[in-house]
Formats: structure tokens, C-alpha cells, sequence
């Protein structure tokens, strides 16, 4: 009987980055959830991997819609407070 071997850790990453533009970082956590995003600076791309791979468990236990919306109503109670024209 041959067993198979399956590698269970998805995480990956990569950064680049193009003459002139900022570092473009994705990163794959262990559930296979890819997240990306850019940076200005290098160090600032690595420590932002990091911190995706540390909050992992967090990130795939919530509600990513009800995180959104909640996000959305807190800009939106900021810039009334700030008297910027509502944005829903």
C-alpha cells in the first residue's frame, strides 16, 4: 500500500515589484485564502505577510460581509462627524 503524503500548510507568498511602482504582495494563508496588496517600502510588504499569517484563524472565523458592513457604517459615522456629505 503506497500512502500519499499531503501537504496540509498552503501558505505562500510573493512580492515584486516593477521600476516605478510600488511592492505588490500576495500571500496565501493554510486555509488557501489569498490576500494581496501594495506597499510602499519592502519591509513594510514582509511584516504585512507576517501579520496575515498571525491573524489566520481570525480572519477565516468571522464574517467577512459583516465586517465589511461594519467597516462601511464607521467611515460612513466618521465623515458625518468630520460634516462630509453622506455617503449612503
Amino acid at each position: 500500500m503506497v500512502q500519499q503524503i499531503i501537504n496540509m500548510n498552503k501558505r505562500d507568498f510573493k512580492i515584486t515589484r516593477k521600476e516605478g511602482e510600488w511592492y505588490h504582495a500576495v500571500v496565501t494563508d493554510s486555509y488557501g485564502k489569498v490576500y494581496d496588496n501594495y506597499f510602499e517600502h519592502a519591509h513594510e510588504a514582509n511584516k504585512w505577510i507576517y501579520y496575515i499569517w498571525e491573524k489566520e484563524d481570525w480572519f477565516n472565523s468571522v464574517n467577512s460581509q459583516e465586517l465589511l458592513a461594519n467597516a462601511i457604517a464607521e467611515l460612513a459615522r466618521i465623515d458625518e462627524e468630520n460634516n462630509i456629505r453622506k455617503i449612503m
